[in-house]
């Protein structure tokens, strides 16, 4: 079975501040509550009819695949987002590379190990160790933690990350870039800075931006050389980065651009070997650090040691439960700080065989539904309304739910499992049926005018449903 297995994911925050960050929490809470609620960029969410997207570009690499999803499609450029899949194989690994936006992922598929660097580089190799193995230098580097499948990784505006994967499987992540936050400076489209590798053009930014500022060149030697992929060192004189590193003007060649056109994802030959504690006692700390609570640190929590991710798969952490119709998990900044920073949240769902999720509209934040096991069917309302989207949603399949619409989902014999991205740091719903509901919370009188029914009926709306988030599945349902 795949938990058996290790696969190896880094991540490595390489922080271009010479202070890292390191008191990225200073300041009072008036002044953080301000920030946080900095406008995120506005665009137009005229939708008249949604789809089940599926990725649209494919780029081929060494040792892997990574795919986009459309950033152009009405329902991506209404949520203000851009998504890509990463399936790598086996000892693949991910180039580093930062976006000038927050990122958040999910791992879909594999047990794995992450890198996360803070600041100092606090893994050091004994010099006995180091003495063992004289074909090596001695190596330390940056902070190194295990994460494992269902976990979600929150990456700040800006920090370099690399992915691993050391394990016998394909290891599948699945990312939100979100080109709306008020970290972007730029244009609202994904851009992909590459430190290592020879990335495709495709990959540092696939737009109609990116499509737009190659027009401009086109027919002369500098429109082919602004086609070219190419990682950022490529655009610096040999000379100066020469001084810059000390180094000779051979190495700085490979720097800039290695030989061979291996895309993104290279293969390792050997091991990739980094210093990490046994896992077990990792695991035992940060069962500790939740113990004693995860909220907010003040000035003591930097960076370097502020806790980056979350297992949203854990079935004992789910904020609803229903043993015959799945459970609900929500991770926001309560729960993961880090995310109070780059404004997005998440939700994960799990319905089993034919069950139901109450309908219900996000009240402050676009969803975006990815998802990642089984198959079901899947409605959204919009404020007329109109049914925009009614249909049929399976494994690997990507949907926006905009602010305000309503959703209902509901399992097919295979079950539905999902991811929602959410862009706001407390995404919070508000359910139609149910315990917990807005009819629920409504005068019996006001139901009964409302929509012009007997006060019976009105009863037999207001309470027939006794189940909260999650209903299980009932005869109407088989």
């Amino acid at each position: 079975m795949a938990s058996t297995y290790l696969l190896c994911l880094g991540l490595g925050f390489l922080i271009l501040f010479h202070a890292c960050f390191a008191q990225i929490a200073q300041g009072t809470d008036a002044t953080r509550e301000q920030q946080q609620q900095q406008q995120r960029f506005q665009t137009q969410c005229n939708i008249q009819d949604l789809n089940a997207l599926e990725p649209q570009q494919r780029v081929e690499s060494e040792a892997g695949v990574t795919e986009f999803w459309d950033q152009n499609d009405e329902q991506l450029q209404c949520a203000n987002v851009a998504v890509f899949r990463h399936r790598i194989q086996q000892r693949g690994l991910v180039v580093p590379s930062y976006t000038n936006t927050p990122e958040l992922f999910y791992v879909v598929q594999g047990i794995h190990g992450a890198v996360f660097p803070g600041c100092p580089e606090t893994y050091q190799e004994s010099q006995q160790r180091s003495s063992e193995s004289q074909s090596r230098s001695q190596d330390q580097h940056q902070k190194v933690r295990q994460i494992r499948e269902g976990d979600l990784v929150a990456l700040p505006t800006g920090s370099a990350n690399w992915i691993y994967n050391d394990g016998p499987s394909e290891l599948v992540v699945v990312a939100l870039v979100d080109v709306g936050n008020s970290d972007n400076q730029l244009d609202q489209f994904l851009r992909k800075f590459y430190l290592g590798g020879n990335p495709q053009p495709q990959l540092q930014g696939y737009s109609q931006s990116q499509g737009s500022r190659y027009q401009g060149s086109q027919g002369g030697e500098g429109g082919d050389r602004s086609r070219r992929g190419g990682n950022l060192f490529r655009g610096f004189d040999e000379r100066l980065l020469a001084e810059a590193f000390n180094a000779n003007p051979d190495l700085i060649s490979k720097l800039q651009g290695p030989q061979m056109q291996k895309g993104i994802i290279v293969r390792v030959e050997e091991e990739l070997r980094v210093l990490s504690p046994q896992r077990g006692r990792e695991q035992e700390q940060e069962q500790e650090q939740e113990f004693q609570g995860s909220g907010d640190n003040g000035i003591e929590e930097t960076i370097c040691t502020m806790k980056l991710k979350h297992n949203i798969n854990d079935p004992s952490g789910a904020d609803a439960y229903n043993p015959r119709g799945g459970r609900v998990t929500t991770v926001n900044r309560f729960n993961l700080p880090i995310l109070r920073y780059i404004q997005l949240s998440a939700e994960k769902g799990n319905l089993y065989q034919n069950a139901m999720m109450a309908p219900h509209w996000n009240l402050n934040a676009h969803s975006v539904v990815y998802i990642t096991r089984g198959n079901g069917r899947m409605q959204i309302v919009a404020e007329n309304g109109e049914n925009v989207f009614d249909g049929q949603i399976r494994e690997g399949q990507l949907i926006v739910v905009p602010q305000g619409f309503a959703v209902v989902k509901r399992a097919s014999n295979r079950g539905l499992e999902w991811i929602s991205f959410k862009t706001n740091d407390v995404a919070m719903t508000s359910q139609l049926a149910g315990r917990a509901s807005v009819i629920r919370g409504l005068p019996l009188d006001v139901i009964q005018n409302s929509f012009q029914v007997s006060r019976d009926e009105a009863q037999r709306l207001k309470y027939n449903r006794q189940e909260l988030t999650v209903f299980s599945p009932g005869p109407r349902s088989q």
